[in-house]
């Protein structure tokens, strides 16, 4: 059994991006609204990639604080979630979140499976978070 590198001391600014559609069986809400736990969720998957780039490990999420929801999210979106290492402390690491819908389904009824790509890309939700590795 081999064991990953380790960083010694992770680099601040080191960024994951993930992008994902948004299945319609996720949609929650009147007009294909999806509930905010869905972006909780994505960031969940970034931070866990974010630490295995810096730490080897997969870390455990311990806090977020400032969840701000300022768009919403909707069955048939295209996602990018993002996270960035703000701060490393010995065991703990900051991150910043962002979700942006990047396209958004459009449909109509001659074009049932229209989208649009949004530009710029509409930010939907933000975070920050505390992961501890061992």
């Amino acid at each position: 059994m081999t064991e990953s590198p380790r960083t010694p001391h992770p680099r601040t600014g080191t960024r994951v991006v993930h992008r994902r559609y948004v299945p319609h069986g996720h949609a929650h809400y009147a007009g294909n609204l999806v509930d905010g736990a869905y972006s909780l969720g994505l960031f969940g998957d970034v931070a866990t990639e974010l630490c295995i780039v810096t730490d080897g490990d997969e870390g455990l999420f311990a806090s977020y604080d400032d969840v701000q929801f300022r768009a919403p999210v909707r069955a048939g979106d295209v996602l990018e979630v993002a996270a960035e290492l703000v701060r490393a402390g010995r065991r703990s690491r900051v991150m910043d979140f962002t979700v942006h819908v990047v396209a958004r389904g459009a449909a109509t009824a001659d074009a049932p499976g229209r989208a649009e790509v949004l530009d710029p890309p509409l930010l939907a939700t933000t975070a920050t978070g505390t992961v501890v590795v061992p």
